[in-house]
């Protein structure tokens, strides 16, 4: 007699939320308008199903500039850096030249402008490295990291509210600074951090 057997059904899953498309806004409120950027009150279903409520600072975006003179020697290079007081970190910091972009402004066209008014530096070359967001949870801010090449002198620009100490400093001594936590500003730590992998990979 032959015996029956019973198959074991398998529970059916959820089908895994998308991560991926836009998030449907039900809700904006202007919170406040500055000349830099805005805050903006939103709610919005994001992907997945979720209602939240999220306060949101929206830029145009702002670009980095890794100036690399290399006329004195190619193996280790000055990087041209700022020292400048930041008065949200409290102290003086150590950076990579770097601005806002204008509202109808192309990305590389800014970050010609910003180096030539920061440093006075002009660049033969550029290339484009890295767009990335540094807060997304609230930061709309994107960063558009360039490196430039093949430099030549000039005069600095600054605008009268910025007090910009204008440095050179060799490649592996910036690179010594990040690995000992000297280095706190965060595009500087990614634009040297990229630019030191390129050349690792004979790609700089």
């Amino acid at each position: 007699m032959a015996t029956k057997t019973s198959a074991k059904r398998t529970p059916a899953k959820k089908a895994p939320a998308r991560r991926s498309g836009k998030a449907k806004l039900l809700e904006q409120k202007l919170a406040y308008d500055g000349p830099l950027f805005k805050v903006w009150s939103e709610t919005v279903e994001e992907p997945g199903g979720i209602v939240s409520n999220r306060e949101i600072i929206r830029h145009n975006g702002s670009v980095v500039i890794l100036a690399v003179d290399d006329r004195q020697s190619k193996r280790d290079p000055y990087i041209i850096m700022e020292r400048q007081y930041r008065q949200a970190a409290q102290q003086f910091l150590l950076e990579l030249p770097a601005g806002r972009r204008e509202a109808d402004e192309k990305p590389l066209a800014a970050a010609k402008r910003e180096m030539i008014e920061e440093t006075g530096y002009r660049a033969r070359t550029w290339k484009k490295l890295v767009r990335y967001y540094a807060s997304p949870g609230f930061l709309g801010e994107w960063m558009e990291i360039y490196l430039a090449t093949n430099l030549t002198d000039g005069e600095a620009q600054p605008e009268d509210d910025e007090k910009i100490e204008i440095l050179r400093i060799r490649l592996s001594e910036l690179l010594k600074m990040r690995n000992e936590g000297q280095i706190h500003d965060g595009k500087t730590i990614i634009g040297i951090s990229i630019y030191e992998a390129l050349r690792r990979t004979g790609k700089a």
